[in-house]
């Protein structure tokens, strides 16, 4: 059989059930702040947010290696431009433009 005597005065009895209920009362606080759904939404909020941020952050990293890759045919290592490369595609924009230019005099005419 267990022993069920209790030595602690009524004093100790009483001080110890307050302390336990301040420690419930702080639990029960902090569930209802976690729950409420300003909490809630604040949180999803967050994650929202930092998912954009490193979704973006990725894509920048992406689109500068992107930009550097290309600068880098146009571009020698000492920044000089390659005009082997930017010729014939300045050549051929050229001739985008003026294909574009011809056909729409074309449909106005």
């Amino acid at each position: 059989m267990a022993d069920t005597s209790d030595t602690r005065t009524p004093a100790q009895i009483e001080a110890d059930i307050k302390h336990r209920r301040d420690v419930l009362a702080e639990t029960l606080d902090e569930i209802g702040v976690r729950l409420h759904p300003k909490t809630i939404v604040g949180d999803a909020k967050a994650k929202v947010v930092s998912n954009v941020d490193r979704t973006l952050g990725r894509a920048y990293v992406g689109v500068n290696r992107v930009v550097s890759d290309v600068k880098g045919q146009f571009v020698d290592h000492k920044g000089a431009p390659r005009l082997e490369r930017i010729v014939p595609v300045a050549v051929v924009a050229v001739g985008l433009v003026g294909l574009l230019a011809l056909g729409s005099r074309r449909r106005k005419g």
